[in-house]
């Protein structure tokens, strides 16, 4: 989020009741004042009403929408972007998806702030601006900010529950923030999501849902499917997780072993247990909790592989953490994640130049990546 406030970079300024825009004549209230965007040019000394044109006061507007909740013009500023460009929230979605696509995070945000500004009761936006949250989120935590995910995935979480609420009932809120609830690992949320996303799409035949609404439907009951077959909304293991998650290991591996008495061929129960197990430094029995989660269809996950070649490096078995971690990366080929861990395995090795190699790369697929950054600098200052 910019650290300035937006509302600096406009100024408001009366109307002449002769004021026509140049673009599009539209009914002028001149009581009230109108948001002017500032040139980056303009000097407040140096300021000409005439040079003024109605980009600028369109521009000025859709940032009062999106960062101006409380002010009292709010209705009439919308009557005229409506007024001057019908097709405005068609092209600002398109534009916002756009620049999310490209990871210019700070303007995709500006612009889904104006929609939502522009119609707060569009669901469809609401939807929009939870995804986006989503997966800026994703692309912060790929990049070792983690602080700065968990509080876009908050904000995400937030958008999801409204776009859930929505009446009528929007459908694919509730599919989207299934696999939400399924990345924060709340099995029980996520199959309740997938559940409704059914429900209300059960009516609806197969052509008018279309090749994508189907897939969604498959998709949706197989999820469901898998996580009632594998029992993963079980308390024990949503305790669990939540336990580990907050720091308490030693209780959460309390009820992931409850949970595998009864759900022994769960890989991502054995997964969770190896994962508290490498929390607490004991590489030894992760390493066996992490070959059982691989046993079990853990090998499908590149984030096994991945944890137990952690585990792996620490015991100082270079070669089987090399050889998990090229699994991990057939999986995932562009996750920086696992090209910083080859990274760190190279350094742990002694090879330097792997190591720079490696992270360069990562700095390639991701230029805000700070772990990778700070890694290159120490091994610049080491020579």
């Amino acid at each position: 989020m910019n650290a300035s406030n937006p509302l600096e970079s406009i100024y408001y300024i009366g109307i002449p009741e002769n004021f026509i825009a140049s673009d599009s004549a539209f009914k002028i209230d001149t009581t009230i004042k109108l948001p002017v965007q500032k040139k980056m040019e303009d000097d407040p000394g140096n300021f000409n009403p005439e040079e003024i044109t109605s980009e600028q006061i369109l521009a000025g507007i859709l940032t009062v929408l999106a960062y101006d909740k409380k002010n009292e013009h709010l209705d009439y500023y919308r009557s005229i972007i409506k007024k001057v460009k019908p097709n405005i929230k068609k092209e600002l979605c398109e534009a916002a998806i756009l620049k999310t696509k490209n990871e210019d995070f700070d303007l995709a945000e500006e612009i889904f702030l104006a929609l939502l500004g522009l119609d707060p009761e569009d669901e469809a936006v609401i939807l929009n601006m939870a995804l986006f949250l989503d997966q800026r989120a994703d692309s912060y935590r790929a990049s070792g900010l983690i602080d700065d995910a968990d509080a876009y995935d908050a904000d995400a979480l937030s958008y999801y529950q409204d776009a859930m609420n929505a009446d009528p009932p929007l459908a694919d809120a509730f599919f989207n923030a299934g696999f939400y609830f399924m990345k924060k690992h709340s099995y029980r949320e996520a199959k309740d999501a997938f559940e409704t996303y059914i429900a209300l799409t059960c009516d609806i035949t197969d052509e008018e849902l279309g090749e994508n609404g189907v897939y969604k439907k498959e998709r949706a009951q197989e999820i469901i499917n898998n996580i009632t077959n594998q029992n993963m909304d079980d308390e024990a293991f949503q305790k669990a997780y939540e336990l580990i998650s907050n720091g308490q290991e030693e209780k959460g591996l309390i009820e992931i072993r409850s949970f595998l008495e009864n759900n022994p061929k769960v890989w991502n129960a054995w997964f969770m247990l190896g994962w508290g197990l490498r929390r607490l430094e004991r590489y030894s029995d992760a390493v066996q909790a992490f070959k059982e989660a691989l046993k079990y269809g853990g090998d499908t996950n590149s984030d096994t592989y991945n944890e137990l070649a952690l585990c792996l490096v620490q015991e100082k078995k270079f070669d089987q953490a090399k050889e998990n971690l090229l699994k991990a990366f057939e999986i995932e080929p562009e996750s920086t994640k696992i090209i910083s861990n080859l990274g760190y395995l190279a350094l742990a090795q002694g090879d330097k130049e792997s190591a720079r190699n490696y992270f360069t790369t990562v700095l390639e697929y991701d230029p805000k990546d700070k772990i990778a950054a700070n890694e290159l600098l120490k091994l610049e200052k080491s020579e």
